[in-house]
């Protein structure tokens, strides 16, 4: 736990002054100012409603980890699985990947719900929304479950698979515990229901619940706390949780970094914010990195997995 983090948040909160905030998987760098400060190389947009049509398709050049490479890792976490150690585990990479447009043209054009270009670091264009406060109500919205909508009737495949359903099942329980450590009345609103995403030069259906809690009135000067005992989110984590990290930590030779953190506003009145995933970074040489993952249970098919992790390197436009 990171206390100049949640000491930081906890003051602005106090005080009603709107900020942003961008923290980073492990909790080890973050990054909050009033909103008044703000860098100009920092760019963001929250967009509840976005279309649905793709104005064109740009198409990328992918080179991601070797299958060899990833099945070794998918091996180890079958054999946690198998031991009682995890349930489900989120297993990521890093694909390089080459385009002809910038970090900035990226965030310009993206059609995604949240987007952010943070200087000329990383930009993500994010469908899952992580925590919303508003009058007290807390909710979040885990994203579990991807399939091609092209397929025929991917809805109900989706919705019908067994894999899928447990997978997402375990994350929903595992989020609905993360929300009694901060609230109270707890309950899911709505269980495993359909978006329709754009992915470069197809469309996804992603799988999401909703689960929400009360707050206390006070929930304003304890913005550091909620945040710090809710990070990182089980949707990109597993369960349990802390052992899951610890595995994760082991198997995947990168370090996400600000991938699979969270972005978010407090506007003096509610707070909202996204897991940081659909994510590109630049390294020091100037080269690109396109972060992506995929939940791992005890049904899951290593080709069908290694798939979905290259699946989920587009460009949203």
């Amino acid at each position: 736990m990171n206390k100049d983090l949640q000491t930081i948040l906890n003051k602005y909160g106090s005080l009603k002054e709107p900020f942003f905030f961008t923290i980073s998987y492990d909790l080890s760098q973050f990054y909050v100012k009033p909103l008044k400060e703000l860098s100009s190389d920092i760019k963001f947009e929250i967009n509840e409603k976005i279309s649905s049509k793709l104005s064109h398709k740009e198409s990328l050049i992918k080179t991601p980890i070797p299958f060899n490479k990833y099945k070794k890792s998918f091996d180890t976490l079958q054999n946690h699985i198998k031991e009682g150690n995890s349930y489900i585990l989120n297993l990521t990479a890093k694909t390089k990947i080459e385009t002809k447009f910038t970090l900035d043209e990226i965030y310009e054009k993206a059609n995604a719900k949240y987007k952010l270009k943070f200087f000329d670091e990383f930009v993500c264009f994010s469908p899952e929304k992580f925590i919303e406060i508003k009058k007290n109500k807390i909710a979040t919205y885990p994203m579990k479950g991807t399939i091609d909508s092209s397929i025929e009737n991917a809805s109900a495949k989706i919705l019908g698979n067994i894999k899928e359903m447990a997978e997402h099942t375990m994350v929903v329980d595992l989020l609905r515990n993360d929300l009694g450590i901060v609230a109270n009345k707890i309950k899911v609103e709505k269980f495993r229901y359909i978006d329709k995403i754009n992915a470069g030069d197809k469309k996804l259906l992603q799988v999401s619940s909703k689960i929400s809690g009360q707050l206390d009135e006070n929930w304003h000067t304890k913005i550091g706390d909620i945040l710090t005992a809710l990070l990182p989110a089980g949707s990109i984590t597993g369960t349990p949780k802390k052992k899951t990290v610890e595995i994760l930590k082991e198997n995947e030779d990168y370090d996400r970094g600000f991938y699979t953190g969270i972005f978010g506003v407090y506007d003096g009145n509610s707070l909202n914010s996204c897991v940081m995933i659909r994510f590109i970074e630049k390294d020091e040489e100037g080269n690109l990195y396109y972060k992506s993952g995929g939940g791992i249970t005890c049904d899951s098919n290593v080709e069908d997995e290694y798939k979905e992790l290259i699946d989920k390197v587009y460009l949203p436009f």
